[in-house]
């Protein structure tokens, strides 16, 4: 595998040389100071495999993304240090990424996904929908790209039943599976219609357009039940749409 890091910061590029070397299977190193140096050794070189930096000054990594285009784009990995809204979008696209400072495991992990899909000849369509959701940022999420086995898929949000925090990771429940991504809760939840999915908890948001029923407790709790059947116990008092029920005076976000 031939491989090109591309980053304006002489010692992130030594680093990531260094871990390089470590792993099996990789030729050629060459490195970018800036994106368009990138450019032009992607068109020239094409690399078999880039590592990316997300800020570079002039032309950053989206930038790089963009000046190519999802077909001339080699597989990538985004590279880092502390874009929130980046790290938000390679998850729900599915686009592998590296958080500095760069530790040799989680290096070796986006290598093993990026052999894996490169050796079962999946195309970027990840990287695709990447591109029109940087090109043209929607209000909110309408659908989230989850990789599994290789494979890279897509689900409308719509049939996300209801979404589970987990620490650091949301899981996403739908009719026939669950999926973990790693992203924040609050974060996650901040790319949803709040006019179609509802904080109940301060671990659960759910979909209102699955919910069946609302059971009230006798301390003004809730237990919400959906179309399947599962059953989520609320705060004490949540805010209730009109898709869902009447909203009290006293109501209030959890």
């Amino acid at each position: 595998m031939n491989v090109l890091i591309c980053d304006d910061e002489p010692l992130a590029r030594e680093g990531m040389r260094l871990l390089l070397t470590e792993e099996a299977g990789i030729d050629i190193i060459v490195e970018a100071r800036n994106g368009a140096e990138a450019v032009e050794m992607i068109r020239a070189a094409k690399p078999d495999l880039v590592l990316l930096d997300v800020q570079m000054p002039e032309m950053d990594g989206f930038g790089v993304l963009r000046e190519l285009g999802a077909e001339y784009m080699p597989p990538v990995i985004f590279v880092t240090a502390h874009d929130r809204y980046a790290i938000q979008a390679f998850e729900v696209n599915a686009i592998d990424y590296l958080l500095k400072p760069v530790t040799r495991e989680r290096c070796s992990l986006a290598l093993a996904r990026v052999r894996e899909r490169i050796g079962a000849g999946h195309d970027n369509q990840h990287v695709v929908s990447l591109l029109q959701q940087l090109a043209a940022p929607p209000k909110y999420l309408t659908r989230v790209a989850l990789r599994s086995a290789g494979k890279v898929s897509f689900v409308d949000v719509d049939d996300i039943q209801y979404v589970q925090a987990a620490e650091n990771y949301v899981q996403l429940h739908l009719k026939t599976f669950r999926h973990l991504l790693h992203v924040p809760i609050a974060t996650f939840e901040a790319s949803l219609d709040p006019q179609r999915f509802l904080r109940i908890h301060r671990s659960l948001v759910v979909n209102v357009k699955h919910i069946r029923e609302l059971e009230t407790g006798s301390h003004g709790e809730y237990v919400v039940v959906l179309h399947g059947g599962a059953r989520l116990q609320s705060s004490r008092a949540i805010t209730t749409r009109s898709s869902v029920g009447p909203r009290t005076p006293s109501s209030r976000r959890q």
